[in-house]
Protein backbone atom coordinates (compact mmCIF):
# COMPACT_ATOMS: atom_id res chain seq x y z
CA UNK A 1 0.00 0.00 0.00
CA UNK A 2 2.31 2.45 0.71
CA UNK A 3 4.62 1.51 -2.04
CA UNK A 4 1.27 2.60 -4.38
CA UNK A 5 1.48 5.44 -2.55
CA UNK A 6 4.99 6.61 -3.42
CA UNK A 7 4.43 5.36 -6.96
CA UNK A 8 1.56 7.86 -6.98
CA UNK A 9 2.97 10.42 -5.59
CA UNK A 10 6.20 10.33 -7.89
CA UNK A 11 3.92 9.72 -11.00
CA UNK A 12 2.07 13.29 -10.18
CA UNK A 13 5.47 15.12 -9.13
CA UNK A 14 6.55 13.93 -12.79
CA UNK A 15 3.83 15.46 -14.27
CA UNK A 16 4.24 18.38 -12.51
CA UNK A 17 8.05 18.51 -13.48
CA UNK A 18 6.53 17.89 -17.38
CA UNK A 19 3.94 20.78 -17.09
CA UNK A 20 6.81 23.28 -15.42
CA UNK A 21 9.24 22.22 -18.38
CA UNK A 22 6.64 23.28 -20.91
CA UNK A 23 8.71 26.90 -23.17
CA UNK A 24 5.51 28.90 -22.55
CA UNK A 25 7.74 31.78 -23.96
CA UNK A 26 7.61 29.53 -27.37
CA UNK A 27 4.09 27.86 -27.12
CA UNK A 28 2.66 30.64 -25.59
CA UNK A 29 1.11 32.37 -28.75
CA UNK A 30 -0.04 29.23 -29.63
CA UNK A 31 -2.07 28.81 -26.30
CA UNK A 32 -3.45 32.24 -26.72
CA UNK A 33 -5.25 31.68 -30.17
CA UNK A 34 -6.38 27.98 -29.37
CA UNK A 35 -8.11 29.90 -26.06
CA UNK A 36 -8.99 32.17 -28.02
CA UNK A 37 -10.57 30.37 -30.50
CA UNK A 38 -12.32 28.60 -28.40
CA UNK A 39 -13.71 31.46 -26.65
CA UNK A 40 -14.57 33.07 -29.96
CA UNK A 41 -16.44 29.80 -31.17
CA UNK A 42 -18.54 29.80 -27.35
CA UNK A 43 -19.42 33.83 -27.83
CA UNK A 44 -20.54 33.72 -31.56
CA UNK A 45 -22.80 30.88 -33.28
CA UNK A 46 -21.53 32.80 -36.53
CA UNK A 47 -17.64 32.87 -35.74
CA UNK A 48 -17.30 29.28 -37.21
CA UNK A 49 -18.87 29.89 -39.98
CA UNK A 50 -16.61 28.91 -43.09
CA UNK A 51 -17.67 32.49 -45.01
CA UNK A 52 -16.52 34.18 -41.55
CA UNK A 53 -13.29 32.46 -41.17
CA UNK A 54 -12.33 32.78 -44.68
CA UNK A 55 -13.05 36.89 -44.01
CA UNK A 56 -10.71 36.38 -41.05
CA UNK A 57 -7.74 35.03 -42.73
CA UNK A 58 -8.26 37.71 -46.15
CA UNK A 59 -8.28 40.68 -43.66
CA UNK A 60 -4.92 39.24 -41.57
CA UNK A 61 -3.55 38.64 -44.89
CA UNK A 62 -2.34 41.76 -45.66
CA UNK A 63 -1.03 43.12 -42.20
CA UNK A 64 0.49 39.31 -41.63
CA UNK A 65 2.37 39.89 -44.69
CA UNK A 66 3.85 42.96 -43.49
CA UNK A 67 4.55 41.70 -40.36
CA UNK A 68 6.72 38.69 -41.58
CA UNK A 69 8.90 41.29 -43.10
CA UNK A 70 9.13 43.62 -39.83
CA UNK A 71 9.82 40.72 -37.86
CA UNK A 72 13.20 40.70 -39.14
CA UNK A 73 13.32 44.62 -38.90
CA UNK A 74 12.35 43.96 -34.74
CA UNK A 75 14.63 41.24 -34.20
CA UNK A 76 17.76 43.73 -35.86
CA UNK A 77 16.93 45.75 -33.03
CA UNK A 78 14.94 48.44 -35.07
CA UNK A 79 11.46 49.15 -36.18
CA UNK A 80 9.56 50.42 -39.15
CA UNK A 81 6.83 53.19 -38.50
CA UNK A 82 6.23 54.41 -42.36
CA UNK A 83 4.57 50.61 -43.93
CA UNK A 84 1.29 51.96 -43.41
CA UNK A 85 1.98 55.58 -45.15
CA UNK A 86 4.38 53.19 -47.86
CA UNK A 87 1.32 50.82 -48.76
CA UNK A 88 -0.81 53.74 -49.83
CA UNK A 89 2.01 55.31 -51.87
CA UNK A 90 3.07 51.73 -53.57
CA UNK A 91 -0.23 51.06 -54.23
CA UNK A 92 -1.33 54.88 -55.80
CA UNK A 93 2.14 54.03 -58.07
CA UNK A 94 0.90 50.43 -59.10
CA UNK A 95 -2.70 51.48 -60.14
CA UNK A 96 -1.52 54.52 -62.23
CA UNK A 97 1.00 51.96 -63.96
CA UNK A 98 -2.05 49.92 -64.35
CA UNK A 99 -4.06 52.28 -65.74
CA UNK A 100 -1.15 54.15 -68.31
CA UNK A 101 -0.62 50.55 -69.90
CA UNK A 102 -4.41 50.00 -70.12
CA UNK A 103 -5.49 47.92 -67.60
CA UNK A 104 -4.57 44.66 -69.52
CA UNK A 105 -2.51 41.53 -68.48
CA UNK A 106 0.61 42.43 -69.53
CA UNK A 107 -0.16 46.37 -67.78
CA UNK A 108 -0.48 44.13 -64.23
CA UNK A 109 2.15 42.10 -64.73
CA UNK A 110 4.40 45.75 -65.53
CA UNK A 111 2.68 47.05 -62.61
CA UNK A 112 3.01 44.81 -60.26
CA UNK A 113 7.08 44.61 -60.96
CA UNK A 114 7.85 48.31 -60.97
CA UNK A 115 5.34 47.94 -57.27
CA UNK A 116 8.12 45.15 -56.13
CA UNK A 117 11.05 47.29 -57.12
CA UNK A 118 9.60 51.08 -55.77
CA UNK A 119 8.55 49.08 -52.31
CA UNK A 120 11.72 47.73 -52.13
CA UNK A 121 13.34 50.61 -53.20
CA UNK A 122 11.86 52.76 -50.48
CA UNK A 123 12.57 49.84 -47.54
CA UNK A 124 16.22 50.57 -48.71
CA UNK A 125 16.05 53.83 -48.20
CA UNK A 126 14.56 53.41 -44.44
CA UNK A 127 17.49 51.28 -43.90
CA UNK A 128 20.37 54.10 -45.55
CA UNK A 129 18.79 56.66 -43.47
CA UNK A 130 18.98 53.77 -40.36
CA UNK A 131 22.64 52.65 -41.18
CA UNK A 132 24.59 54.99 -42.86
CA UNK A 133 22.68 58.34 -41.43
CA UNK A 134 23.16 57.09 -38.00
CA UNK A 135 19.47 58.34 -37.14
CA UNK A 136 17.34 56.33 -34.42
CA UNK A 137 15.05 53.68 -36.51
CA UNK A 138 12.06 55.12 -34.80
CA UNK A 139 12.88 58.75 -35.69
CA UNK A 140 13.90 57.80 -39.87
CA UNK A 141 10.35 56.06 -40.25
CA UNK A 142 8.36 58.27 -38.23
CA UNK A 143 10.10 60.63 -41.02
CA UNK A 144 9.58 58.94 -43.90
CA UNK A 145 6.21 57.61 -42.79
CA UNK A 146 4.92 61.60 -43.06
CA UNK A 147 6.89 61.83 -46.49
CA UNK A 148 5.37 58.72 -48.30
CA UNK A 149 1.59 59.98 -46.72
CA UNK A 150 2.17 63.48 -48.02
CA UNK A 151 3.64 62.04 -51.24
CA UNK A 152 0.79 60.12 -51.78
CA UNK A 153 -1.98 62.92 -51.05
CA UNK A 154 -0.02 65.38 -53.42
CA UNK A 155 0.07 63.08 -56.27
CA UNK A 156 -3.99 61.83 -55.39
CA UNK A 157 -5.05 65.41 -55.26
CA UNK A 158 -6.22 63.78 -51.59
CA UNK A 159 -8.38 61.65 -53.60
CA UNK A 160 -8.67 57.81 -54.48
CA UNK A 161 -6.31 55.86 -57.20
CA UNK A 162 -8.79 54.25 -59.11
CA UNK A 163 -8.49 51.20 -61.52
CA UNK A 164 -9.96 50.22 -65.25
CA UNK A 165 -8.91 46.96 -65.12
CA UNK A 166 -11.72 43.75 -64.89
CA UNK A 167 -9.15 41.63 -64.68
CA UNK A 168 -6.80 42.95 -61.94
CA UNK A 169 -9.71 42.44 -58.97
CA UNK A 170 -9.61 38.72 -59.52
CA UNK A 171 -5.88 38.69 -57.62
CA UNK A 172 -7.41 40.09 -54.19
CA UNK A 173 -10.63 38.56 -54.37
CA UNK A 174 -10.09 34.88 -56.42
CA UNK A 175 -9.94 31.75 -54.53
CA UNK A 176 -7.60 28.71 -55.09
CA UNK A 177 -8.77 25.35 -53.85
CA UNK A 178 -11.54 27.22 -52.19
CA UNK A 179 -8.74 29.58 -50.05
CA UNK A 180 -8.59 33.07 -50.88
CA UNK A 181 -5.46 34.07 -52.87
CA UNK A 182 -3.51 36.33 -50.25
CA UNK A 183 -3.49 33.81 -47.47
CA UNK A 184 -1.97 31.14 -49.67
CA UNK A 185 0.42 34.12 -49.95
CA UNK A 186 0.77 34.67 -46.45
CA UNK A 187 1.19 31.11 -46.11
CA UNK A 188 3.93 30.85 -48.82
CA UNK A 189 6.05 33.48 -47.34
CA UNK A 190 5.98 32.39 -44.03
CA UNK A 191 7.48 29.13 -44.83
CA UNK A 192 10.00 30.54 -47.24
CA UNK A 193 10.63 33.46 -44.32
CA UNK A 194 11.01 30.66 -41.61
CA UNK A 195 13.56 28.83 -43.01
CA UNK A 196 15.72 32.02 -44.12
CA UNK A 197 15.46 32.70 -40.31
CA UNK A 198 15.80 29.56 -38.63
CA UNK A 199 18.06 27.76 -41.77
CA UNK A 200 20.27 30.33 -43.15
CA UNK A 201 23.42 32.27 -42.61
CA UNK A 202 21.46 35.63 -42.62
CA UNK A 203 19.06 33.71 -39.87
CA UNK A 204 21.86 33.32 -37.23
CA UNK A 205 23.71 37.07 -38.50
CA UNK A 206 20.60 38.95 -37.65
CA UNK A 207 19.62 37.39 -34.62
CA UNK A 208 23.56 38.30 -33.57
CA UNK A 209 22.99 42.05 -34.71
CA UNK A 210 20.26 42.23 -32.53
CA UNK A 211 21.29 40.46 -29.28
CA UNK A 212 24.81 42.22 -29.20
CA UNK A 213 25.57 44.99 -32.05
CA UNK A 214 29.13 45.23 -30.78
CA UNK A 215 29.92 40.96 -30.32
CA UNK A 216 28.57 40.72 -33.85
CA UNK A 217 31.30 43.46 -35.42
CA UNK A 218 33.84 41.74 -33.78
CA UNK A 219 32.41 38.54 -35.32
CA UNK A 220 33.17 39.81 -38.30
CA UNK A 221 29.34 40.42 -38.97
CA UNK A 222 28.42 43.48 -41.64
CA UNK A 223 25.65 44.64 -39.36
CA UNK A 224 24.86 47.69 -41.26
CA UNK A 225 24.29 45.45 -44.20
CA UNK A 226 22.38 42.93 -42.02
CA UNK A 227 19.91 45.77 -40.89
CA UNK A 228 19.74 47.54 -44.50
CA UNK A 229 18.43 43.72 -46.09
CA UNK A 230 15.89 43.78 -43.16
CA UNK A 231 14.29 46.86 -43.96
CA UNK A 232 14.57 45.87 -48.16
CA UNK A 233 12.80 42.97 -47.02
CA UNK A 234 9.95 44.56 -45.41
CA UNK A 235 9.30 46.87 -47.95
CA UNK A 236 9.32 44.24 -50.42
CA UNK A 237 6.46 42.68 -48.46
CA UNK A 238 4.86 46.08 -48.41
CA UNK A 239 5.04 45.96 -52.04
CA UNK A 240 3.05 42.58 -52.15
CA UNK A 241 0.55 43.25 -49.81
CA UNK A 242 -0.28 47.04 -51.39
CA UNK A 243 -0.86 44.89 -54.19
CA UNK A 244 -3.25 42.48 -52.81
CA UNK A 245 -5.01 45.33 -51.19
CA UNK A 246 -5.75 47.58 -54.10
CA UNK A 247 -6.53 44.81 -56.53
CA UNK A 248 -9.10 43.73 -53.39
CA UNK A 249 -10.71 47.22 -53.76
CA UNK A 250 -9.62 48.24 -57.35
CA UNK A 251 -8.26 51.38 -55.71
CA UNK A 252 -6.51 52.61 -52.75
CA UNK A 253 -7.52 56.02 -50.88
CA UNK A 254 -4.92 57.83 -50.45
CA UNK A 255 -5.65 58.90 -46.87
CA UNK A 256 -7.15 56.15 -45.32
CA UNK A 257 -5.53 53.16 -47.02
CA UNK A 258 -2.62 51.67 -44.51
CA UNK A 259 -4.00 53.91 -41.70
CA UNK A 260 -2.77 51.64 -38.68
CA UNK A 261 -1.06 49.07 -40.64
CA UNK A 262 2.11 49.86 -38.63
CA UNK A 263 0.66 49.26 -35.26
CA UNK A 264 -1.42 45.66 -36.38
CA UNK A 265 2.22 44.52 -37.80
CA UNK A 266 3.94 45.40 -34.83
CA UNK A 267 1.15 44.01 -33.17
CA UNK A 268 0.89 40.74 -34.74
CA UNK A 269 5.16 40.65 -34.33
CA UNK A 270 5.66 40.81 -30.30
CA UNK A 271 2.02 38.95 -29.50
CA UNK A 272 3.86 36.05 -31.85
CA UNK A 273 6.83 36.04 -29.50
CA UNK A 274 9.47 38.45 -31.32
CA UNK A 275 11.36 40.39 -28.61
CA UNK A 276 11.16 44.23 -28.82
CA UNK A 277 14.47 44.59 -27.54
CA UNK A 278 15.69 42.18 -30.37
CA UNK A 279 18.06 38.96 -30.63
CA UNK A 280 15.25 36.64 -31.31
CA UNK A 281 12.11 36.02 -32.50
CA UNK A 282 9.68 33.32 -34.82
CA UNK A 283 8.35 33.99 -38.12
CA UNK A 284 5.55 31.06 -37.34
CA UNK A 285 4.95 33.10 -34.41
CA UNK A 286 4.13 36.38 -36.01
CA UNK A 287 1.88 34.34 -38.00
CA UNK A 288 0.25 33.25 -35.01
CA UNK A 289 0.13 36.90 -33.86
CA UNK A 290 -1.54 37.97 -36.99
CA UNK A 291 -4.33 35.55 -36.94
CA UNK A 292 -4.58 35.88 -33.40
CA UNK A 293 -5.32 39.71 -33.83
CA UNK A 294 -7.63 39.16 -36.87
CA UNK A 295 -10.11 36.79 -34.17
CA UNK A 296 -10.00 39.76 -31.60
CA UNK A 297 -11.30 42.39 -34.44
CA UNK A 298 -13.92 40.09 -35.40
CA UNK A 299 -15.39 39.08 -32.50
CA UNK A 300 -14.77 42.93 -31.15
CA UNK A 301 -17.19 43.39 -34.38
CA UNK A 302 -19.42 40.86 -33.63
CA UNK A 303 -20.49 41.62 -30.53
CA UNK A 304 -20.97 45.59 -31.49
CA UNK A 305 -17.64 46.52 -29.74
CA UNK A 306 -17.63 50.51 -31.14
CA UNK A 307 -14.79 49.98 -33.77
CA UNK A 308 -13.12 53.31 -32.07
CA UNK A 309 -12.71 51.54 -28.96
CA UNK A 310 -10.67 48.54 -30.92
CA UNK A 311 -7.94 50.48 -31.02
CA UNK A 312 -7.57 50.76 -27.30
CA UNK A 313 -8.15 46.63 -27.16
CA UNK A 314 -4.73 46.05 -29.69
CA UNK A 315 -2.69 48.59 -27.21
CA UNK A 316 -3.67 46.41 -24.32
CA UNK A 317 -2.49 43.31 -26.19
CA UNK A 318 0.43 44.99 -27.33
CA UNK A 319 1.63 45.94 -24.00
CA UNK A 320 0.39 42.71 -22.15
CA UNK A 321 2.81 40.36 -24.58
CA UNK A 322 5.58 42.86 -23.83
CA UNK A 323 5.08 42.53 -19.90
CA UNK A 324 4.26 38.71 -20.35
CA UNK A 325 8.28 39.06 -21.95
CA UNK A 326 9.63 41.02 -19.15
CA UNK A 327 8.42 38.37 -17.16
CA UNK A 328 9.53 35.29 -18.78
CA UNK A 329 13.80 36.91 -19.14
CA UNK A 330 12.76 37.60 -15.50
CA UNK A 331 13.54 41.55 -15.95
Amino acid sequence: MDNKVIVDNESKSNIRNQIGKIDFSKYGPLIALIVLFIISAIASPYFLKPRNLLNILRQVSYTGIIALGMTFVIISGGIDLSVGSMIALVGGIVILVLNYFGGGLMAIIIAIILGILVGSGFGAINGLIVTKGKVAPFVATLGTMAIFRSLTLYISGAGEFRSISNIYPKLGMGYFLGIPIPAWILIGFTVFFSIILNHTRYGRYICAVGSNERVAKYSAIKVNYIRFISYVIVGFNVAIASVLLSSRLNSISSSNSGSGFELDAIAAVVIGGTSMAGGRGSIVGTLIGAITLGIINNMLNMIGVSPYLQGTVKGLVIIGAVLLQHKDRGI
